[in-house]
């Protein structure tokens, strides 16, 4: 017997009314990027290892798939080398590509490219697969979408604020309420200089940053396991339990971080973002939450993450700005901002809260029954005009038994059937039956277009 075929592990196959779902995602993104004047754009699946190496840390490397060069691969490579089981010293002459593990690091290498092409400001989204050897666990696949939204050759703080509405009008759209939180490095970067441990800037943002997960005792304790002198972290805790509306926050902020050049610019950044969000009216909820630091060491200012309210499902959008994104590939100074939705968690929430509207997951809306060539060449006429008239409609291909064609149409939930019989080609016309009330009516090809569409 044939071994039952399987796919890699992290990976997985869509079926039809999963399609369906994530393209309703993935298209109402694309519908609100290009409503605030993104184009988008698509890179190679596979990226030379040499835009790829050295840009995601020590451990983002460990997780790049790897391409075997074409051809004999091995002649390169001496006996020497493979007793050596160097497998780095190996894979750099057996390997010049790889699958992209993100896409801003293409995005970086695309605009160096095409300079002379863009104009500037170049406001880009991409919603692409991306690849990472990791081990695969319940929300963590090795291949994922991303969808991205970047804004690059401009320092404005309005395309933070444009971003911040993209953010929103999104989720209005989904019908998921959610809690945006904003804060920025320039104020984490003030924070550590204030109480005095400006060195220690990583260790103190990616511990606070765990606030919500482990809560303040455990965080204290990695701060001290950090290094981190006690009279640092006792003045470190009225910062990160600030409470109050977002200008009471900015107000005690700035204060604390008065002396400290930096800081206030980021109270500044975050001010006039906070104060234009609030001219704009957003649906849902802005906060400033000085915990906030994100993993990622390359943002520069404003830092997003956007969580749902009505479900626990950890962070389903994030971003911020950068400042020298091309600078990897020898184009210094270029700055950008940018946000980045999480797909496969945004379809999680979805489903949880049934948010999917019936007729993004419902395909065929029609089903003409097949009860033979002279019935089926009647029908023919009224599947094309149906169709004309944006109706998705389908012609049962075989003269099948009546059940098992109304077996098909229940299984794949379509709403209306319609069939001619004798009586039907007489009159000229069609029964239509409404699968949910079971109503059948005898109409003409008009009124059934009129009926189906309403």
């Amino acid at each position: 017997m044939a071994q039952k075929p399987s796919i890699p592990k992290g990976t997985r196959d869509f079926g039809p009314m999963e399609m369906a779902k994530r393209n309703y995602i993935f298209n109402t993104i694309k519908d609100v990027y290009a409503l605030y004047g993104f184009q988008q754009i698509e890179t190679p699946a596979m990226e030379t290892l040499q835009t790829l190496m050295g840009k995601y840390g020590e451990e983002g490397d460990k997780l790049l798939f790897k391409v075997l060069n074409s051809g004999d691969f091995m002649n390169k490579v001496s006996d020497d080398e493979l007793h050596e089981r160097n497998s780095l010293h190996l894979a750099a002459k057996l390997c010049e590509k790889g699958l992209r593990y993100d896409l801003t690091v293409p995005f970086a290498r695309y605009v160096v490219m095409h300079r002379e092409e863009l104009q500037l400001p170049f406001k880009r989204y991409q919603i692409q697969p991306v690849w990472r050897a990791d081990r695969p666990q319940k929300g963590r696949y090795r291949e994922f979408y991303q969808c991205d939204a970047d804004v690059v050759g401009s320092d404005s703080l309005l395309n933070e604020v444009e971003l911040m509405q993209i953010v929103d009008t999104v989720f209005t759209k989904f019908g998921v309420r959610v809690q945006i939180k904003i804060n920025n490095r320039k104020i984490l970067t003030g924070i550590a200089e204030i109480i005095g441990e400006a060195d220690k800037i990583v260790d103190i943002t990616v511990a606070i940053d765990k606030l919500d997960k482990i809560g303040l005792e455990s965080v204290n304790a990695e701060l001290k396991e950090d290094g981190i002198p006690d009279e640092a972290i006792e003045k470190l805790q009225p910062i990160i339990s600030l409470s109050g509306s977002n200008s009471e926050k900015l107000d005690v902020i700035g204060k604390i971080l008065a002396d400290s050049e930096i800081g206030v610019k980021g109270v500044e950044e975050t001010r006039f973002i906070l104060d234009a969000l609030e001219k704009t009216g957003l649906d849902n909820e802005i906060e400033l939450d000085l915990t906030l630091a994100r993993g990622l060491n390359y943002y520069t200012g404003a830092i997003f993450e956007v969580k749902a309210l009505d479900t626990p499902m950890g962070s389903i959008t994030g971003g911020g700005r950068y400042d020298n994104l091309t600078g990897i590939f020898g184009m210094p100074g270029l700055s950008g901002v940018g946000i980045s939705f999480g797909a496969d968690r945004i379809y999680d929430v979805l489903n949880e809260l049934d948010l999917y509207p019936k007729e993004a997951v419902n395909s065929t809306q029609l089903l003409f029954i097949n009860f033979g060539e002279k019935e089926t060449a009647y029908c023919l006429p009224s599947v094309t005009k149906a169709r004309k008239a944006g109706i998705r409609t389908e012609m049962y291909p075989d003269s099948a038994k009546m059940k098992k064609q109304m077996g098909y149409a229940n299984a794949k939930n379509i709403p209306f059937v319609a069939l001619a019989g004798e009586n039907e080609i007489n009159e000229g016309k069609l029964t239509l039956k409404n699968m949910a009330t079971g109503e059948q009516t005898m109409v003409t090809p008009d009124e059934l277009i009129a009926i189906v569409t309403k």
